[in-house]
């Protein structure tokens, strides 16, 4: 758990201002929904992994204005009292669903639902971005750079070019959830159990008079654990060679050493030439770490040049997501209540992708019985139910032409409950577990969709009921 701060005012301003205007007119109380969704998947992917979560529990749980907030509230002159009075007495009373962290989710479909006064739903929107598009968007790097590793560990090495030091920490703990096998990042450790791994800078090299004494005095006190970096001065000539005498007299002594680090020039041709000179002087156990600038791109190249690379150290590429560095999460406004009766509210756009999907709705994965492979998520009114003893039809989100009847197929809910009166009724699962879950659920979603190029269209549908409702309320805004 990282040290508790209050955020409760890290809010983009107009959440304050028109909470306070919402309270003037009369309709602070009101009760409103909302829906965080993304609408297109960071690098021309079809999905993305679900993060943040529990980040966000922690920020509801702990929401509350200080004097000092209040103060400065007070000095804009732009709030009446009755409003920091409410600030001052301030408790969430809302209701919050969420798919659970590690999920692959698609666009258009929520990834956390709120209902509750619309002061409430409307203050934490900012928070619920935050925290869920930076995460979201780095374990969905992170699992693309893990799938290219085809079962290679990948190290995230990324906390000196993060932005900023909670880039970097939170960057992490997304990584792992995406699959990576340890950090770099001492504190990510301390605050999130994940593995702090890690061995010298070239700096080390350097400080002694010649590099095999720098080897032999790492070895010395890491007999061990030893991974040497080889490329400070030359690779074939005299990095591997001076490893090579370092690991011997350790076996000498007893130990083991663990492995080497490249981290600059031609990764493929060296790393062969190094496998095949340790092989040669008869430590085939010594492992050959990669790293330098490396995406899911480059280690898929690596690995199809044969290049003999046991595991991957990956930073600046991961932890800012750099060839695509914004998860373009949204929080919108689907529904109000009126004297107990649900409302839709409905975003029309020029741009189609902009257009919402309205009303209190759930999420459906149904998943074929035989093979457990995911088949299509179907969004719903919240009080419909999936009957997965009967065949179900869904249209393709793409070509709403083509058609597929779904047969012999569990329904499975994906939103549960977080927060009821307020109240957190979830039990957050740990980092190790989060991670479990999440290869588990990619598991479940076929090889064509999770490419990175041209992937498949993954079934993201509406119920009958939905469309209907979408579709007459697209009616009615065209008509005014």
């Amino acid at each position: 758990m990282m040290t508790e701060r209050n955020l409760t005012m890290l809010v983009d301003f107009y959440e304050l201002t028109m909470g306070n205007g919402f309270l003037e007119n009369g309709r602070g109380e009101e009760i409103a929904y909302f829906d965080m969704f993304y609408r297109k998947a960071p690098d021309n992917a079809a999905y993305a992994i679900a993060a943040g979560l529990e980040q966000v529990i922690d920020y509801i749980r702990s929401l509350k204005f200080t004097e000092d907030d209040l103060d400065y509230l007070r000095g804009r002159k732009l709030f009446c009292e009755e409003f920091l009075e409410y600030l001052r007495n301030f408790r969430f009373t809302c209701d919050v669903w969420a798919v659970p962290e590690g999920t692959p989710v698609f666009p258009h479909e929520p990834i956390l639902t709120v209902r509750g006064p619309a002061i409430q739903a409307q203050l934490i929107e900012t928070m619920v971005l935050l925290s869920i598009n930076h995460q979201s968007l780095i374990a969905t790097k992170a699992n693309r750079i893990v799938t290219a590793a085809q079962g290679r560990p990948v190290m995230e090495f990324g906390s000196r070019r993060a932005q900023g030091y909670d880039g970097a920490v939170y960057g992490a703990r997304a990584a792992y959830i995406g699959g990576c096998a340890g950090t770099a990042c001492a504190i990510a450790d301390t605050a999130f159990s994940i593995p702090a791994l890690g061995t010298m800078a070239h700096s080390w090299v350097q400080m002694f008079p010649t590099e095999l004494a720098s080897f032999e005095a790492y070895a010395k006190v890491y007999p061990d654990d030893c991974t040497l970096l080889v490329d400070t001065y030359n690779v074939l000539k005299s990095g591997v060679p001076n490893a090579i005498k370092v690991f011997k007299k350790l076996e000498e002594q007893g130990h083991r050493g663990r492995g080497i680090r490249i981290d600059s020039g031609d990764i493929a041709y060296l790393s062969k030439r190094a496998r095949k000179m340790f092989d040669e002087a008869g430590l085939p156990y010594i492992q050959i770490v990669a790293s330098n600038s490396l995406d899911e791109y480059i280690i898929r190249e690596l690995i199809a040049q044969g290049a003999k690379i046991d595991s991957f150290g990956v930073g600046e590429r991961l932890v800012t997501s750099r060839s695509e560095p914004v998860f373009g999460g949204v929080y919108k406004l689907a529904a109000v209540e009126e004297n107990g009766e649900i409302i839709p509210k409905i975003k029309v756009s020029e741009n189609e992708i902009k257009i919402t999907n309205p009303s209190f709705k759930t999420v459906w994965r149904l998943f074929d019985r035989d093979t457990g492979m995911a088949l299509a998520d179907v969004l719903t009114l919240h009080d419909e139910v999936i009957d997965d003893s009967a065949p179900y039809e869904i249209f393709d989100p793409v070509q709403t032409y083509k058609r597929k009847t779904v047969t012999n197929f569990r329904a499975h809910r994906l939103l549960v409950p977080v927060f009821e009166k307020g109240e957190c009724v979830y039990e957050c699962p740990s980092l190790p577990e989060v991670q479990c879950y999440c290869r588990a659920q990619l598991a479940t979603i076929w090889d064509e969709v999770k490419r990175f190029e041209n992937p498949q269209n993954y079934y993201v549908d509406l119920s009958q009921k939905l469309w209907d409702l979408k579709h007459s309320l697209l009616s009615r805004k065209y008509e005014a």
